[in-house]
């Protein structure tokens, strides 16, 4: 919980709107932010945004609805449709990562002609344009598989195929997915500079507002994020994040917290929602995205350290299995010299 006001993340670089086409007057842009990996002792810290372009006159329906042609809010065998949904709901260690991956891959193929990428280092170098921090940690670059890990390449294909002609068919377009990518050592750099971790989780989803909006083709944003923490109140962090831009507060309640930037005729309306990956597909979207990419990193992390334990037994990172294999892994950390502030999370 962001508790201490004054504690507030440093304000982006003022956002310049391009001159508005057709298009950017009719059409609305739509961003899902969410996090993975908030938790944990062990891995990176990930937030991701998904950004839709849709008809502004739909700017405020459900796109699961849009969408019914091609998406589901459910995961069902029987059912071709792809699933958006709560990136913890659509996977599990046990039925293994083919779900979530193919979902994933046809979100990241989406956005581009090329469609999904095809090893691990061009897909995060795609989704995240600064993630050559993670070459400082052996952890991280030691491997670059191919993808799909799990799930089939020619369905994955197939599927990123459907989900085209059903977005073009609702004249609705994914344009754009991102992602903030925190290592264990850059994050307690910024906790010790806060001393608040939910500050800097904030810090990622302000950077993310600040690259959508700069990246949107229209006058008109919509910003949809899963809740920070316990928090309700983001007017103060908003207005000293946006200041060429008028805040206008809509509700500060405890299932959401919805507010207006707005300049000259460009709005961006920001909400903030409770459970908000069950409630609007974008989030659902940003949460696969973001869970994905903490899994392709999870297991190179575990897989670096096999090579250096015998018989180790690979980790999500949560505290109680992260504490067991910081026990298994001891004695090669302190041969290997590394720091602990390199590899366990302070907070």
């Amino acid at each position: 919980m962001l508790r201490d006001r004054r504690r507030l993340p440093i304000r982006p670089k003022a956002v310049i709107i391009p001159s508005m086409t057709d298009h950017g007057r009719h059409m609305t842009t739509v961003v899902g932010i969410d996090e993975a990996g908030y938790g944990p002792i062990l891995g990176p810290l990930v937030v991701s945004a998904v950004a839709f372009e849709v008809p502004s006159e739909q700017a405020n329906c459900c796109l699961w609805e849009t969408l019914r042609q091609v998406v589901s809010d459910k995961a069902s065998a029987r059912d071709n449709r792809l699933p958006v949904m709560d990136s913890k709901k659509l996977y599990s260690r046990k039925d293994g990562l083919g779900r979530l991956e193919r979902t994933a891959l046809v979100l990241a193929g989406a956005t581009c002609e090329d469609g999904a990428a095809d090893r691990e280092a061009a897909l995060l170098k795609r989704l995240c344009p600064t993630a050559d921090m993670l070459a400082e940690y052996p952890w991280y670059s030691a491997c670059d598989r191919s993808l799909p890990l799990e799930a089939d390449s020619g369905g994955v294909r197939i599927a990123t195929t459907q989900f085209r002609r059903g977005l073009a068919e609702s004249n609705v377009r994914l344009a754009w997915a991102r992602s903030e990518i925190l290592p264990e050592g850059h994050f307690n750099e910024q906790v010790e500079r806060t001393r608040n971790k939910a500050a800097v989780s904030f810090t990622m989803v302000l950077r993310l507002i600040h690259e959508a909006a700069r990246c949107a083709k229209t006058r008109n944003v919509r910003f949809l994020i899963d809740r920070q923490g316990g928090r309700d109140h983001y007017g103060p962090l908003l207005m000293r994040s946006f200041e060429e831009r008028k805040l206008k507060i809509h509700d500060e309640s405890d299932g959401e917290s919805v507010y207006s930037l707005i300049a000259g005729d460009s709005t961006w309306r920001v909400e903030f929602r409770k459970s908000g990956d069950s409630q609007h597909l974008p989030i659902a979207a940003a949460s696969i995205i973001s869970k994905y990419v903490r899994e392709l990193l999870m297991g190179r992390f575990n897989a670096w350290w096999a090579n250096h334990v015998d018989a180790l037994q690979p980790t999500a990172g949560y505290y109680t299995d992260g504490m067991r294999f910081l026990r298994d892994i001891a004695p090669s950390v302190r041969k290997l010299g590394i720091q602990k502030a390199r590899l366990v999370r302070s907070r």
